[in-house]
């Protein structure tokens, strides 16, 4: 992959994009210093909670991530990594003339490096922006942070990045054992991962990677796999008439009503593991006035997939849909779908690790080659997107040590 300095590319912006408003934290040696009511607070404390404050702090809904990449590169710099950007295309909620980028850091100054393990999450949320705010009083395990990103997901973002500094501080790894890779785009149409994937596979040597530890909210448990994806836009065409005389026309209101009825009584694909493959119209529009019959009408809808292989697993459940489509009109609907996926494995077998499966994506299947998958993270999914998003200092400090052991059993230096 072609990897840009930051120092160049971000001198050549223009200046009102600078992001001026956060100062990154000063480096102060290999291991980082707490203050701390909590005389059983690990020595990292203070530098997870203030890395993860300025991670939250800064809205970085998907496709406006730009001020949020620069802060953490910063950061990270300070911290003695090196850290690289590379660009994303812009897509809806980039303001105009705004850059996008992943952020790649690695321990060290190595200008080619080869690491052994990537640890991977997303800077990008879902909206709206919801400010940070901590529990007054001592801090404790106990201490509650909330806002949005707290949990989903730059919690994991701030755990693996004191986990790595920790780890090779004690000697535990080696600089070039691991990269950290931080991509835009995860809440929307997995962009980053799949622009970073798609730069490491063009290389003329292929990736040095044989494990991937991804990020996400999992209740600190270790993921088994996850439910696949289908996302697709209907567009239904039927006639208008006077609402006296329906029959005169074809209501598009009624076909998409009447379809969608049929698909949730219809069992689309289902897994002893997974369960059944899910399906949410989320939103519906169609007609223009009460006393006409609707000429057209859109939906756009949601199916998590509980059935495989990963390469077309959703592709089975869009065959079943459009079955019941052309069931309903044959002539009327229309469908248009995102790339999607099946069911999602991930190792699991780990050691000390609880476990379990979830319903929601992640970028796993957008990262492709064949290498061992770990998703892991702290808090729990049931708020990460609602106005109620957080998380404690101890779900913090607990993901930090599990990521180094899962660090170190990836690289094989524990059992």
């Amino acid at each position: 992959m072609r990897l840009e300095s930051i120092v160049a590319v971000l001198a050549a912006l223009p200046a009102a994009l600078c992001f001026q408003e956060q100062t990154p934290l000063k480096g102060h040696g290999k291991l980082h210093g707490a203050t701390s009511a909590d005389k059983h607070a690990p020595s990292y404390r203070k530098a997870l909670i203030d890395l993860h404050r300025n991670l939250v702090t800064i809205p970085s809904i998907s496709g406006d991530e730009f001020k949020v990449g620069q802060w953490l590169v910063d950061y990270l710099i300070s911290r003695d990594f090196r850290a690289d950007i590379q660009f994303v295309e812009p897509r809806e909620g980039t303001p105009e003339g705004a850059q996008r980028f992943n952020v790649l850091a690695w321990p060290g100054q190595y200008s080619n490096p080869r690491p052994r393990v990537l640890v991977s999450s997303h800077i990008d949320v879902v909206p709206p922006f919801i400010s940070y705010g901590i529990d007054d009083g001592p801090i404790t395990k106990d201490t509650v942070i909330r806002g949005r990103g707290s949990v989903d997901a730059k919690a994991a973002v701030a755990a693996m990045t004191i986990a790595v500094e920790e780890l090779v501080a004690a000697g535990r790894v080696k600089k070039d054992d691991v990269m950290l890779v931080f991509v835009v785009g995860e809440e929307v149409a997995g962009d980053g991962m799949i622009t970073f994937s798609d730069a490491a596979h063009a290389r003329d040597e292929p990736p040095s990677w044989h494990s991937v530890i991804f990020g996400e909210p999992t209740e600190s448990k270790l993921v088994c796999g996850h439910k696949g994806a289908l996302f697709c836009d209907l567009k239904v065409t039927g006639v208008a008439s006077h609402s006296g005389y329906p029959w005169l026309g074809k209501s598009a209101n009624e076909l998409l009503i009447h379809a969608v009825s049929k698909i949730l009584e219809t069992d689309l694909g289902s897994s002893e593991l997974y369960g059944n493959t899910t399906f949410n119209l989320g939103v519906m529009e169609g007609g223009l006035a009460g006393n006409v019959v609707a000429a057209s009408a859109t939906g756009k809808f949601g199916a998590r997939v509980a059935i495989g292989p990963e390469k077309d697993g959703h592709l089975i459940v869009k065959k079943r849909i459009q079955a019941i489509l052309d069931e309903v009109d044959k002539d009327a609907f229309e469908m248009t779908c995102n790339p999607g996926y099946g069911t999602v494995d991930c190792n699991c077998d780990v050691k000390g690790f609880e476990t379990l499966t979830v319903n929601y994506g992640t970028d796993v299947a957008n990262l492709k080659g064949n290498f061992t998958r770990y998703l892991y993270g702290p808090g729990s999914i049931l708020v990460a997107h609602g106005e109620n998003e957080a998380l404690t200092v101890g779900d913090l400090e607990s993901a930090v040590e599990n990521y180094e052991k899962l660090i170190e059993h990836a690289l094989g230096n524990k059992s």
